[in-house]
């Protein structure tokens, strides 16, 4: 039985971590069908079946999972040396994986890499849009974003935005046939549309202060959604009260689409961070996209 091919086991590992044959294929740049021939291939070399396949997942056998643990720190390792050796660039180049938050794409990453990019277009980023907690070793990512209490204690961080506050608004119709909320725990007698959770599959307690303690309300209403630009449709078309960054919100009730209840008890969160783990020689592409992410100006 020949060895298997470094690449052969990059694309597997690809499959077992996305759990997606589509996913994997755009993570690795290659077609579905050419990927799913290269991991026929693999199982076939090897004698054993590593990933069972079913029409809504694909999920490891136990001797794929033997093998994505046994693989999956040494590669890490070799992608390591091979950004140590592409340091000798002058010119930054490769690819940075980044997973964040629909919000943090929005307001941090997608504006400040623009420049970035522009001016160094041998720097490839792709950006994963998921508002859970990921484990970014064991995903496959360079880095992530988290608001700052959020973070991991084993990872290094940088700060990346503004604090951040969250805000709660309506459109005017909701407040025609139900009374503005005097305070937080009124939300229970209101429509709300929840922002959920995926990974932790709840929906996102809303986070308020008084008298300098912290106060969680679990609201109810007819939508959620793990999509905060989807709230925030949502509650432009009248369908209750939504909880969001008060940038988010700004130009609406600037043109009086919605309105702000609550203020006194909306409070300031940390502001986003990118996270990562500790390298011993970061690539030039990772180092100019962490300059770009922490530049204010």
């Amino acid at each position: 039985m020949s060895r298997a091919n470094l690449n052969d086991l990059r694309s597997f590992m690809a499959v077992a971590q996305e759990r997606n044959f589509t996913r994997a294929a755009a993570r690795l740049g290659v077609s579905q069908s050419a990927l799913s021939h290269t991991i026929r291939q693999l199982e076939a070399r090897l004698g054993v079946r590593l990933l069972t396949r079913t029409t809504r997942a694909v999920a490891t056998t136990e001797a794929g999972q033997r093998l994505l643990d046994g693989i999956s720190h040494h590669i890490g390792q070799i992608d390591a040396h091979l950004d140590e050796l592409g340091a000798l660039r002058e010119t930054p180049a490769g690819t940075v994986r980044l997973v964040s938050s629909d919000l943090g794409i929005d307001q941090v990453l997608w504006p400040k890499l623009q420049p970035l990019l522009r001016a160094n277009p041998d720097i490839k980023v792709e950006i994963t849009l998921d508002n859970g907690f990921n484990d970014i070793v064991a995903e496959g990512f360079d880095a992530g974003v988290r608001r700052g209490e959020h973070l991991a204690k084993d990872m290094i961080s940088a700060r990346i935005g503004t604090p951040l506050r969250y805000i709660v608004v309506a459109a005017p119709q909701v407040f025609e046939t139900h009374p503005k909320p005097q305070h937080p725990r009124d939300l229970a007698e209101l429509p709300c549309i929840n922002f959920t959770l995926q990974s932790a599959k709840r929906s996102f307690a809303w986070e308020f202060q008084e008298n300098g303690h912290d106060l969680r309300v679990k609201v109810d209403g007819q939508l959620a959604f793990n999509n905060v630009f989807l709230v925030l449709e949502a509650a432009l078309a009248g369908f209750g009260c939504a909880y969001m960054p008060v940038e988010l919100a700004a130009p609406h009730l600037k043109a009086g689409r919605l309105v702000q209840v609550l203020d006194a008890y909306c409070p300031f969160f940390d502001p986003f961070h990118l996270y990562y783990p500790n390298r011993r020689q970061p690539s030039p592409a990772f180092k100019a996209v962490l300059e770009a992410l922490r530049h204010t100006g």
